[in-house]
């Protein structure tokens, strides 16, 4: 009876060992699942500015706003730090070098779209391991379309 009482604090500090590892564990799947949240929503900012771009007048503002998921403002509702800022919009011709006066001259050379997100970095939560990791670069290139013209009126994107 007197040796199982001598191990009982033994039980509390085995628990905290293999809970501090446990919970770590814990939060960092769940942090990587958050980090692979933003990863797969800026490969569809992506995809939505590029859609939006390939239809609607030339450097419209409301397709970097539509892109970020960000309503009528800049910031977006989904990715903490994304904003409109993070968005870059070109316009490129058949060979796919940037079009340099999209909404003026150059307006009848372009042929695709391409929307990018670059250099954006999320704050990681991992226990031990917290800070700053800039994701890849993000980009899609889809070929224009009516770049806002239907005949020789604008249409409201």
């Amino acid at each position: 009876m007197a040796n199982f009482k001598n191990q009982r604090g033994i039980t509390i500090v085995e628990f905290a060992l293999v809970g501090a590892v446990f919970f770590t564990v814990l939060f960092g799947l769940i942090d990587l699942s958050r980090l692979y949240f933003d990863v797969a929503t800026l490969d569809e900012a992506t995809r939505r500015g590029a859609r939006l771009a390939a239809v609607c007048p030339v450097n419209d503002p409301v397709i970097a706003q539509t892109a970020v998921f960000a309503g009528s403002g800049t910031q977006s509702t989904l990715v903490p730090g994304l904003d409109t800022g993070h968005v870059s919009l070109q316009y490129l011709n058949i060979d796919g070098d940037t079009v340099a006066d999209p909404a003026g001259a150059g307006y009848g050379s372009i042929r695709y779209v391409r929307v990018s997100i670059q250099n954006f970095q999320v704050q990681t939560f991992i226990p031990f391991m917290s800070s700053m990791i800039t994701l890849p670069a993000f980009q899609t290139t889809i070929p224009s379309e009516s770049l806002g013209r239907v005949g020789v009126a604008d249409i409201a994107c």
